[in-house]
């Protein structure tokens, strides 16, 4: 049996939740939004609030796609600190560690879900981002080291009922569909506006 027939009747089976993943409903959203590509047109919000020093906080509750408007289920909030020995007072953790926590986070959805599709089931996920920077830059001490990270590297560990090649091909192609591996690796235009309130 070829790869590609072997892959054709993965996709032929019946989807069944798996992992926590809904998949009847993760491919029949892929089916519609195949047929109705305007559905795929997402935007996401955040709102920031200073707080006090370097601590912030963001708040997420709503967002348009699929044709809509749509809420979540509640307002989410995340805070945004410096430790100690960088000024801050700790209160959260800081701006750069988000970071690792979106590309772990984005990662490990696509894990679940992609794994749930081929009908894989996972006994464990698990993954370590490490991140080198140089704060040269941010604190402007040197026009020649950038200001954010010059290297990140993710370490997954994963378990479930699939030879490991299985496992493996499952993690790159999360890789390879990732939203926020795409942002940091190939960049996204940024605008900064300003309001003055006086």
């Amino acid at each position: 049996m070829t790869q590609a027939t072997s892959e054709m009747r993965k996709l032929k089976r019946t989807p069944v939740p798996l992992n926590g993943v809904d998949t009847p409903a993760l491919m029949s959203t892929i089916g519609a939004v195949g047929a109705q590509p305007e559905l795929a047109k997402f935007k996401f919000r955040n709102t920031n609030e200073w707080i006090s020093g370097t601590h912030s906080r963001s708040t997420m509750g709503g967002f348009h796609g699929a044709g809509g408007e749509h809420a979540h289920k509640v307002s989410y909030t995340a805070d945004g600190d410096h430790p100690a020995v960088l000024c801050g007072a700790d209160n959260a953790p800081t701006p750069v560690e988000w970071v690792l926590h979106a590309l772990a986070t984005c990662l490990t959805a696509g894990i679940g879900n992609i794994a749930a599709a081929r009908g894989v089931k996972l006994t464990r996920v698990k993954s370590t981002i490490e991140g080198d920077i140089d704060l040269r830059g941010i604190l402007g001490i040197s026009d020649q080291v950038r200001n954010g990270y010059r290297d990140l590297n993710v370490r997954f560990e994963i378990e479930g009922d699939a030879p490991p090649e299985t496992l493996a091909a499952i993690v790159e192609q999360s890789r390879a569909r990732s939203a926020v591996f795409d942002v940091l690796t190939r960049g996204v235009p940024v605008s900064v506006n300003v309001d003055v309130i006086s």
